[in-house]
């Protein structure tokens, strides 16, 4: 996981931030699996917190063998200088049919306008 401040995207005097953030997704697991849907919690720098939910990633439900990886690229806004975003892959093993959640863990969204260290 990697996340990119987009000052290109950005216009601070107007409050608005964007990050680009990049995911590498692998199946380390024996059997097949399939990304059906994702949950985040998106904070930004005042604690305000909105949920976030959908089907699949980037408009893809990718299925992964055994080894096999995805990678993509998605973005999202805050109206302060910094966040911090975390949260779950909603999987279903593909043989057996049961559903599992993966954790995204925490990671921060900082950016060169931010006063101080807040993570």
């Amino acid at each position: 996981m990697r996340a990119f401040y987009l000052s290109d995207q950005s216009q601070p005097e107007q409050s608005h931030f964007v990050w680009a953030y990049r995911v590498s997704i692998e199946n380390q697991g024996q059997r097949t699996v399939q990304l059906l849907k994702r949950s985040w919690q998106i904070t930004d720098g005042m604690g305000r917190t909105q949920q976030v939910h959908g089907p699949g990633v980037v408009g893809e439900q990718p299925v992964l063998e055994p080894g096999e990886s995805f990678e993509y690229t998605s973005g999202t806004p805050l109206s302060t200088p910094s966040g911090f975003m975390r949260g779950f892959y909603h999987m279903l093993d593909t043989v057996s049919g049961e559903a599992f959640d993966i954790a995204i863990p925490l990671f921060s969204l900082d950016s060169p306008h931010q006063t101080g260290a807040v993570h």
